[in-house]
């Protein structure tokens, strides 16, 4: 059971990435996907979710408006669009998994909720 996230890199202010987060192991189609980053120095953050389904979706407000999110089930695969990038998106950007959608909601608002499966990140850095 493992959760890739991948397609970081770097980028000038202003521009766009798509990261990836692939599943292996286990069918995406009963989990809620949750986009989270830490940036150097700084306590990890929620970005963004998707419900199992793809019709629910949540973004923090720092995001919201720039980034979007979508998923795959076929290709076992959720995606996070990057847009107007800013320096203060810089972080590593990681993905998770878990069944409840309230769940994943929750920990992208900083609740501490236990989340069944973690991805490892991947690095954006967005030059200034």
């Amino acid at each position: 059971v493992q959760l890739q996230a991948s397609g970081g890199g770097l980028v000038q202010t202003g521009g766009s990435l798509t990261l990836s987060c692939a599943a292996s192991g286990f069918s995406m189609d009963y989990y809620t996907i949750g986009w989270f980053r830490q940036a150097p120095g700084m306590e990890r953050e929620g970005v963004s979710c998707i419900g199992n389904s793809g019709s629910s979706t949540y973004y923090t407000g720092s995001v919201r408006g720039r980034f979007t999110i979508s998923r795959d089930n076929a290709k076992n695969t959720v995606y996070l669009q990057m847009n107007s990038l800013k320096p203060e998106d810089t972080a590593v950007y990681y993905c998770a998994a878990d069944p409840d959608l309230d769940t994943v909601v929750g920990a992208i608002n900083g609740r501490r909720r236990y989340l069944e499966v973690w991805g490892q990140g991947t690095l954006v850095t967005v030059s200034s």
